[in-house]
């Protein structure tokens, strides 16, 4: 893996975010956007032997930290823009977050969604956009989402939002890791990212190599959706043959390509969890903490058994990137913990 000090290729034009970009996207989003809080959890910390710190963003308004690039993104979109108005495509929490940013900004907004999405959180989208927003459910992944999104766009001149792989999304995800850094000023040793499309992975790696050098950063896929485990090994962004949508907020078939280059370079480890301990998770969670989260959300947490003994006596930040779960998933999610890893 690069470090954080590695340069593109000399060929490459490609404009990458920095920690003052990203500040600068704190200062539009003042007001909307939640400074949530790092809680330690006692149960991860006894169990592990560590300092064990969650950023819970699944206490925003939207329950995810997808309202962050949404609007930051959409804030800034020109007079002319936003009459014609916003498509975006999404497994579920972005929509929330160009939902509410529709809302709050007065904009127009079509929400493409695959039929998967739990239903939880397409009624969310619905609740926060109101009249604003009108949504579009089509296809089984996020991919098939974002084609018709795509033709949307094409069509009716509406400006696309992407969730993940966009400039000024990336900017508002990392708003986030200066809120960790400014609650913990003591050193954080790991820090473990979901990574969905690799915008929050981006926007927190930029930040972190920036102002915390030394914290080892570590990338969190399901194993059966892991698009930048596999593009690193490969050396370039490849795209998926086939993904399984289960961890509906972080199953895509390709990194964003913005998000590749940042991630290649700032992440010191990229791992894919099974969906077991994924949902084991999800499920220690629930009753030790009494944290109702969403699978994606639980990614970082799932990583930390194959950590144990590098961990051990740490100061460690899990990113808890979203608590949007449906109710009705819970018997498929206790049927997974239960198989074998």
């Amino acid at each position: 893996m690069t470090t954080a000090a590695s340069a593109l290729p000399p060929h490459s034009t490609t404009v990458l975010p920095t920690t003052a970009d990203i500040i600068a996207a704190a200062a539009r989003m003042e007001g909307i956007v939640r400074h949530t809080p790092l809680q330690r959890s006692e149960f991860l910390s006894r169990f592990f032997g560590a300092n064990i710190l969650l950023k819970r963003e699944d206490l925003q308004p939207v329950r995810s930290f997808k309202i962050r690039g949404a609007y930051n993104r959409m804030v800034q979109l020109s007079r002319a823009e936003r009459q014609r108005g916003i498509v975006c495509a999404s497994a579920g929490n972005h929509s929330q977050g160009v939902a509410f940013a529709c809302q709050a900004l007065g904009i127009s907004g079509t929400l493409f969604m695959p039929a998967s999405t739990p239903a939880l959180k397409v009624n969310k989208a619905r609740q926060f956009g109101g009249q604003q927003v009108r949504v579009v459910l089509t296809g089984y992944t996020f991919d098939d989402a974002c084609a018709a999104a795509r033709e949307f766009e094409r069509q009716q001149g509406a400006t696309f939002i992407h969730p993940f792989d966009d400039f000024d999304v990336i900017c508002g995800q990392g708003t986030l890791g200066l809120e960790v850094l400014a609650d913990q000023p003591e050193s954080i040793d790991y820090l473990f990212i979901p990574v969905g499309g690799g915008g929050l992975a981006s926007g927190l790696g930029t930040v972190f190599r920036e102002q915390s050098p030394d914290t080892r950063l570590i990338g969190v896929e399901p194993v059966n959706a892991a698009a930048l485990k596999h593009s690193l090994a490969a050396g370039d962004n490849q795209t998926l043959a086939q993904i399984d949508p289960f961890v509906d907020g972080a199953s895509t078939r390709r990194i964003g390509e913005l998000g590749f280059e940042i991630c290649r370079q700032t992440l010191d480890q990229v791992v894919a969890v099974d969906d077991a301990d994924t949902c084991r998770a999800l499920i220690n969670l629930y009753q030790e903490e009494a944290i109702v989260a969403e699978l994606s959300g639980c990614l970082s947490i799932a990583a930390l058994e194959g950590f144990r003994e590098e961990i051990a006596g740490k100061t460690v930040v899990c990113l808890l990137s979203g608590g949007n779960n449906d109710f009705h998933r819970f018997a498929e999610i206790a049927d997974r913990a239960s198989a074998q890893s």
